[in-house]
């Protein structure tokens, strides 16, 4: 039941075979049987289960709602009125918000079923949701015989949501909402075997979204289908008040075709993609997709971004800046948590901070700060945001002449958490984000598409990359895809 995409709930209820308090019982049961990957930092069993009896009445009343039954996660770094949120963090670990995101709120107002908030890196610091003050979260696929085989060790699902792409891969949801600043949702989602969009940034609001780095943070959906993102997104997409950043969309209804034509569709391949490091199963893959595009009809050619390749500078200084303003708030005063330390307030500050972030944070706000200082901004900041111009201007070029961009997601396959941990988290987040962050700099919308199995039985995925606002056309084409590549979502 919980393997079969939205549809086959909306099917259940119509025909009155299936009851969203039996949808929801079946969730909650599962993520007791899928404790150890460690997906969820808090799950919210009863308010779930109220939900659940209210999609009932409406059930039995005939006012079915397009989400009834529908049980989703949320990654921990959205606000959820009476639960906490705690952004896998102890600076947080007690923070119990008074409202609700806006995108969770429309999710609910369809009536979707929140049954939890998921696990991630702290303040979504990472790719590979294995730094959390609350443990790392574990990949479903070869879980089993990777412990059997390796004492304590297993496979890591990448991030920062890797909780929220374990929790629908697991098959604990139908669905997940995360956030991406540099491909968190696509990552984990890649490597976890499940659909993923990350939306033109201003599609989806950001209110109630704790940041990490305001010009490139956006909300994600994770799905087990195309259908179910395009639903999804569809009810959370939409101008927001509360977002001054958000913008008017016709993406309200948006339904994709049973099975879309690609006939005449131009798609290029950005050569600086292929960088050293890819794993050679994931450039066949690449080469394999783009040759069935071609006898769907497409139009396949090679593209350049040319300036992709500063990319990585260019967001690691402009997301460490956006750290040392965000969460300067935390300072044992009006937010997070305080220590004992009272001798003066530089010293409550100081105290507060060492003990309230990780390692991983104090290091990006260090940075942040040495790149802001007077003597450095013009240096750092400024030349960052100025390369930042000329990568959206590389894609405003392409986009002339292609209607969307094929590349990996990842350069591998998910790895074993004895390697992953040989490298520390800024070696790694540089490693992951290579083919994933442009798309935030620029704004644009990037759907990740899982393919295949690897040679080892781990999932290897794709991504379309399309121009601003072009998530009806990225979905469709990635939906003749998924239908053609047949992946098989169980991990058992």
């Amino acid at each position: 039941m919980l393997v079969d995409g939205i549809g086959s709930v909306a099917r259940g209820l119509a025909a009155r075979t299936l009851l969203p308090s039996e949808i929801c019982a079946a969730s909650l049961q599962r993520i007791k049987q899928t404790e150890e990957l460690n997906a969820y930092i808090t799950v919210v069993e009863e308010k779930a289960r109220l939900r659940a009896r209210q999609g009932d009445k409406r059930c039995e009343s005939g006012k079915i709602l397009p989400l009834d039954g529908v049980t989703i996660a949320v990654k921990d770094n959205f606000c959820t009125a009476g639960v906490r949120t705690t952004c896998a963090s102890k600076m947080l670990e007690d923070f119990v918000p008074r409202y609700t995101a806006t995108v969770i709120q429309r999710l609910e107002r369809s009536g979707a079923i929140v049954i939890g908030k998921t696990n991630m890196d702290e303040f979504a610091m990472g790719a590979g949701a294995t730094d959390s003050r609350f443990g790392p979260s574990k990949n479903p696929w070869r879980y089993e015989r990777a412990g059997e085989s390796i004492a304590g060790d297993f496979y890591i699902t990448g991030g920062s949501s890797g909780g929220s792409a374990v929790a629908v891969a697991s098959g604990t949801c139908f669905g997940a909402v995360g956030s991406d600043t540099g491909g968190s949702v696509r990552n984990p989602s890649a490597r976890c075997g499940v659909f993923a969009l990350k939306p033109s940034y201003g599609a989806l609001s950001r209110h109630g979204l704790i940041p990490l780095t305001h010009s490139l943070d956006v909300p994600g959906l994770i799905g087990l289908t195309i259908d179910d993102l395009a639903l999804m997104f569809s009810i959370c997409a939409g101008v927001d008040p509360l977002d001054s950043t958000t913008i008017r969309t016709n993406f309200s209804g948006l339904k994709l075709h049973d099975e879309p034509a690609l006939n005449g569709l131009r798609v290029g391949i950005p050569q600086e993609y292929h960088c050293p490091g890819m794993q050679d199963e994931v450039i066949k893959l690449w080469t394999d997709v783009a040759d069935l595009l071609e006898k769907l009809g497409c139009e396949v050619v090679a593209v350049s971004l040319p300036h992709t390749q500063y990319s990585l500078q260019c967001y690691s200084v402009l997301n460490c800046c956006d750290v040392a303003s965000n969460l300067a708030c935390y300072d044992g005063l009006e937010f997070g948590c305080r220590t004992e330390s009272m001798e003066s307030t530089e010293d409550l500050f100081a105290e507060t901070r060492l003990k309230g972030f990780s390692d991983v944070v104090r290091g990006r706000i260090l940075s942040g700060n040495f790149f802001l200082l007077k003597g450095n901004y013009d240096k750092f900041f400024r030349q960052a945001m100025r390369l930042r111009r000329l990568i959206y201007s590389d894609f405003e070029t392409v986009f002339r002449n292609v209607d969307l961009l094929l590349a990996p997601v990842t350069l591998t396959e998910a790895i074993l958490y004895s390697e992953w941990s040989k490298k520390d988290n800024r070696t790694r987040a540089t490693l992951e984000d290579y083919c994933t962050q442009p798309a935030n700099l620029a704004g644009l919308p990037a759907l990740s598409l899982p393919c295949r199995l690897s040679r080892n039985g781990l999932p290897l995925g794709l991504q379309l990359i399309g121009p601003a606002l072009s998530e009806a056309r990225l979905m469709n084409t990635g939906k003749r895809i998924e239908l053609e590549m047949d992946f098989q979502h169980s991990c058992k």
